[in-house]
């Protein structure tokens, strides 16, 4: 009979084993979804990962509120990023964290430079960006070539470098900090407003600097109006454009508001149908963020971003209104670790020499 018990336990034996060999069929393929769906995660925040490496931290236990400070080091002025990181340092009780951004190659250089110095007990991560993003959304035509680099495009991608911060601030490397950062950081940004930047019109005593090196400040500067997709827009020529080297950013608004995306877009389009203007402007970096935040970026107080020092090696602020700004920019091409260049001596005063001497300033007697 098929119910003695010989056939009982048999048959019993059979059900376990049919049960354990579905329970291991099973959680096989609950681990593959699983997997599945990690990698899916992956792909989906894959920009996150790839875009930047996360490669030295060197920081005490967090006691007080953070200041997050994005600043690159390229490779040729490194010595740009040491000067900038040591003004802000020096000037400042606040607990600053530097994200230092850099290329694979450089990344070495950057942080023996700072192990190696007065930078040594800055707080400080070294983070790794890979250019592959930025692959067929840059024309080759600049007018200034030095402007393709990567790294002057990380600004665009500042969600996925500060995962944890609410409110960021970017600086270009050419820059030094005169005030405390703090003042900086506690810029008040509208509702609805991804980002704070200088207009470029926004103060009396720079106008003349403006005129006198022929730079011009508006949109027609940055943007080709002879294009149809930028007459669409429906932005008047005259209207005054903003310098992103300096930017306080809301990174809550700016992923909701899909900035990053919105930049690629016009990057991308600006391949296809060359919508930058290729006069004084320039464009590359700037002119997408004119389109993407026309109107709806909340002001920077003006002394915290003198610019123009780099415009012209014969234009010269007065000594008295240097003395007061908070912050001092040398956008263009004069920077004052080369030569020919303008108040080269107050950028000198946070110039920290490169321990391995690869880096040097160029000076008429060097």
């Amino acid at each position: 009979s098929l119910f003695t018990v010989p056939n009982i336990n048999k048959l019993c034996l059979a059900i376990n084993l049919f049960f354990f060999f579905f329970q291991y069929i099973f959680v096989g393929i609950v681990m593959s979804l699983m997997v599945c769906f990690n990698q899916y995660k992956y792909i989906h925040i894959s920009s996150c990962i790839v875009l930047f490496l996360v490669v030295d931290l060197e920081s005490p236990e967090e006691t007080e509120e953070e200041i997050p400070v994005v600043i690159c080091a390229a490779a040729g002025r490194m010595g740009a990023a040491v000067a900038a990181i040591s003004s802000i340092y020096s000037n400042t009780e606040a607990n600053v964290l530097f994200y230092i951004v850099g290329l694979k190659t450089t990344i070495p250089h950057i942080r023996r430079w700072i192990e190696n110095s007065k930078l040594k007990e800055i707080r400080f991560k070294i983070v790794e960006f890979n250019p592959m993003v930025l692959k067929g959304k840059i024309r080759q035509d600049a007018s200034r070539p030095e402007l393709l680099q990567p790294l002057n495009f990380v600004r665009f991608y500042l969600p996925l470098l500060i995962q944890k911060h609410e409110k960021v601030i970017y600086l270009d490397d050419d820059i030094i900090v005169q005030g405390d950062i703090q003042e900086l950081y506690d810029t008040k940004l509208a509702p609805g407003h991804a980002a704070a930047f200088s207009d470029d019109c926004d103060l009396p005593s720079t106008h003349e600097m403006v005129r006198s090196v022929g730079m011009q400040n508006t949109y027609m500067g940055f943007l080709d109006y002879r294009k149809q997709a930028i007459r669409d827009l429906g932005i008047s020529p005259s209207t005054c454009s903003f310098n992103p080297g300096v930017i306080v950013a809301n990174m809550t608004e700016w992923k909701h508001q899909r900035i990053t995306k919105q930049l690629e877009k016009w990057m991308q389009r600006n391949v296809e149908e060359n919508l930058y203007s290729s006069t004084l402007g320039g464009g590359v970096a700037t002119s997408p963020m004119l389109i993407v935040f026309h109107g709806k970026y909340s002001a920077i107080n003006p002394m915290w971003h003198i610019r123009h020092l780099g415009w012209s090696p014969d234009a010269h602020y007065s000594e008295h209104f240097l003395q007061e700004a908070k912050l001092l920019h040398w956008n263009g091409r004069y920077k004052p670790w080369d030569y020919p260049s303008v108040h080269t001596d107050l950028w000198e005063n946070w110039f920290i020499p490169d321990p391995s001497g690869k880096f040097k300033l160029i000076r008429p007697d060097s």
